[in-house]
């Protein structure tokens, strides 16, 4: 079961979707932020190297001037990227998306698997691009970040899955005759084996 965190206010809530040790850089990048007309909605609660995050589902706001980004750090844009994957319009997510999807950073984890369980299917194919060929790799820069975050969050991870099912029976059947053919389902599959994977090499450690 998803679990929804508090609502916080104003620039706190934006910075309680990364871990504290990421917290300058995010107030840097959230500096350049122009004020949001309308509220973000509740946020979702995931662990990112055993750190709680509370990542909103959706925000409503504009995007800063190309040249306020420009004068930023790759690590600021590459926050602000991860924030307007949570953006009410599915084209910015998906240009957003595209930026972040190659970086193995395990804070940008949580944002990209979110967009697996949506239901528009040119994002989620843009994923299945990027990471599907390095996720069944094992200890490969996507098997080390995505790995490790699925077996820290198994029940968003499902939840996900569920997602999944649930548009691919309303929207993608015509495309995608059968549940396995779907993208989005052997992105979860992908990620579960690679949760286990952490499981076992845990159990090792131990």
């Amino acid at each position: 079961m998803q679990i929804v965190g508090p609502e916080l206010g104003g620039a706190a809530a934006l910075e309680a979707a990364f871990p504290r040790h990421l917290g300058d850089d995010v107030r840097k990048a959230l500096a350049v932020l122009p004020p949001a007309p309308h509220a973000r909605t509740s946020p979702f609660r995931v662990l990112v190297d055993g750190e709680p995050v509370l990542i909103p589902s959706r925000i409503y706001l504009d995007e800063p001037s190309v040249a306020a980004e420009a004068a930023l750090s790759a690590t600021h844009r590459a926050v602000l990227d991860c924030l307007y994957t949570r953006h009410h319009d599915g084209r910015v997510r998906q240009r957003r998306l595209e930026r972040v999807v190659g970086l193995f950073q395990p804070w940008v984890a949580p944002f990209v698997v979110q967009l697996v369980g949506e239901y528009v299917d040119e994002i989620l194919l843009v994923i299945w691009r990027a990471l599907a060929p390095e996720l069944v790799v094992p200890h490969s820069p996507a098997d080390a970040v995505y790995g490790r975050f699925a077996a820290e969050n198994p029940a968003f991870v499902a939840l996900t899955d569920k997602r999944i099912t649930s548009y691919w029976d309303c929207y993608h059947r015509g495309r995608y005759p059968t549940l396995v053919d779907y993208p989005g389902h052997a992105m979860t599959a992908a990620l579960r084996a690679s949760a286990e994977r952490h499981d076992a090499s845990d159990g090792d450690a131990r």
